[in-house]
């Protein structure tokens, strides 16, 4: 079978050889690149995201990269976003007060978790819908998260009645958030698949299965 061809967006975040290498594993052919013709053209495109969201947001736009993926998220092609990669799709985030204006592609605040113990780190449960492509076969098991801010309320309205809604996975740290969003093309985890051992390769070759 044909290697699957992943980009893993290069646009300054963190560490990121975790996530090239654990796809790696997972059997993709992967380029950690930022060249607009190779972020469009891939199987599947990856946006990782460590520390601030108003950062994360920043070097996006420095890049010109929310019009790529916003053109893949239209055109159909896969695009998974993983922690604060996972938080900019929603429409803002509030850190210290500060407002930043995110991708939007679904409702919800990313906010402070309402916990005594912050940041939430470590192993911890979700719960998917019965439906979820991503956690099939790792519904149970436990992903490592590290975060101290959340979506805590999922508001999606659907007008239409032909689409299909999107399909959220919850876990809870003091309070319910939103742990992973599969909606078509667009998937997004709060926690990190690359440092989640099996369940964590296993979700990422569920991934890979659906490109």
């Amino acid at each position: 079978m044909e290697k699957k061809n992943v980009v893993v967006l290069d646009y300054g975040s963190g560490n990121v050889r975790s996530a090239v290498r654990a796809l790696e594993a997972a059997g993709a052919s992967v380029e950690l690149t930022a060249d607009p013709e190779k972020v469009m053209n891939a199987d599947g495109l990856v946006v990782p995201g460590v520390g601030a969201y108003a950062s994360v947001m920043e070097q996006l736009t420095k890049i010109g990269a929310l019009r790529w993926i916003g053109r893949r998220i239209a055109g159909g092609q896969p695009v998974l976003g993983i922690c604060v990669g996972h938080q900019v799709f929603f429409e803002e985030g509030v850190e210290h007060g500060v407002k930043t204006a995110g991708i939007g592609e679904w409702p919800g605040t990313v906010e402070r978790l309402k916990s005594d113990v912050i940041p939430h780190m470590g192993w911890n449960t979700v719960q998917p819908p019965e439906s979820s492509k991503l956690f099939a076969g790792v519904e149970n098991e436990r992903f490592y998260f590290v975060h101290s801010y959340a979506v805590q309320k999922w508001e999606f309205d659907v007008t239409q009645p032909a689409m299909t809604p999107p399909q959220v996975t919850w876990s809870t740290h003091g309070t319910p958030f939103v742990a992973a969003v599969e909606n078509g093309p667009l998937s997004a985890v709060q926690f990190h698949p690359e440092k989640s051992g099996e369940a964590g390769a296993q979700l990422l070759r569920n991934w890979l299965g659906t490109l």
